[in-house]
């Protein structure tokens, strides 16, 4: 197994967010990806700095006007409001509208679907760097046909093809998830992390050729709150190709794994030539962040069921927030995967 991973990554940083009405910082910080890369390194892995494939499978996935924005954005905020305001934004549509605004503090509003995507110096080369991570393990996979991890920092799955949302810029899962189509008919993304992978749901939603499962807490309790809910099936061409297994909020390792044991059968019975894995870690009891008591074990029984399915696999980050066992969660799983 290649792990893939840029210092780049960690230039994304002192993000805020707000949750219950309070400013707090991002726990999707650099400490979390300190530990697992120290973890990882401490337990015989070794990182590959990702080779630049440049826009063009970005793209693929993800709206011009929208990765336009993402580069420009911090320096046309400072350039009106200096660098001691944050970038967050004060409204967001609540209605389709057939065009965006001109105005910065318009487009941040446009272009962001939640207030937990604060846009930092360094958010574009840290997303861009954390999405060719996500590239060169699908090419890795692609010329191996082997499971290959990507250490994308920040995650991915709550991003839009067109926003940001919930410490996400660009979609890694999906980028990978594309890239492997280049050579595979039939792609699937299993994303384990609690929350909905809302973000990937909306990318392929109208697609067959790429079947998306999200196991996560039943949004009816917890974020993203809006999607997520098991009668979203897909629509179009893509109807019957979108599934989600939920388990209650608060649930222990029962639930959990029940749900990636349904979500198994039906990927399965899908036959998918590759599959992504867009690991979140944050059911974990220690997490800060999740809100779940899944045991440390039960994520090396999720990574054993995964390798049942037997094709070629990338590995993405997604969630999993910084705790004393964040970095040995991120490499049992690993483990069980490589085995």
């Amino acid at each position: 197994m290649t792990i893939f991973w840029s210092d780049i990554q960690l230039e994304h940083c002192e993000a805020s967010f707000i949750q219950a009405g309070q400013t707090k910082t991002s726990p999707e910080s650099v400490a979390r990806a300190n530990r697992i890369t120290n973890t990882l390194r401490n337990r015989g892995r070794t990182l590959e700095q990702p080779s630049d494939f440049g826009l063009e499978p970005i793209l693929a996935v993800h709206d011009k006007a929208y990765i336009s924005f993402l580069q420009s954005a911090y320096q046309r905020w400072t350039k009106v409001f200096g660098s001691e305001k944050k970038l967050m934004p004060n409204v967001h549509p609540h209605m389709p509208y057939d065009s965006k605004p001109e105005s910065i503090v318009g487009q941040l509003g446009w272009f962001t679907a939640d207030m937990a995507c604060e846009i930092t110096e360094g958010t574009w080369r840290a997303a861009y760097s954390s999405a060719q991570a996500a590239v060169n393990a699908a090419q890795q996979t692609l010329a191996d046909g082997k499971t290959h991890y990507a250490l994308c920092r920040p995650p991915g799955h709550h991003a839009f093809s067109n926003k940001a949302m919930g410490f996400c810029y660009l979609n890694n899962s999906a980028i990978a998830a594309q890239v492997l189509r280049s050579k595979f008919s039939r792609v699937a993304i299993i994303d384990v992390d609690v929350h909905h992978g809302n973000g990937t749901q909306e990318i392929f939603y109208q697609r067959s050729d790429v079947f998306t499962l999200s196991t996560h807490s039943h949004p009816k309790k917890f974020y993203p709150f809006f999607s997520g809910y098991p009668t979203e099936i897909g629509e179009n061409e893509g109807e019957g190709y979108n599934l989600n297994v939920t388990y209650e909020f608060g649930c222990d390792e029962g639930p959990f794994l029940e749900a990636i044991k349904i979500g198994l059968e039906a990927i399965t019975y899908y036959g998918p030539e590759a599959v992504v894995i867009a690991l979140g870690l944050d059911a974990s009891e220690q997490d800060p962040h999740g809100e779940h008591h899944v045991k440390q074990a039960a994520f090396k029984k999720m990574g054993v069921l995964l390798k049942k399915l037997e094709v070629p696999t990338v590995i993405v980050q997604e969630g999993g927030y910084n705790s004393d066992i964040l970095g040995d969660l991120v490499a049992d799983v690993l483990d069980a995967l490589d085995a």
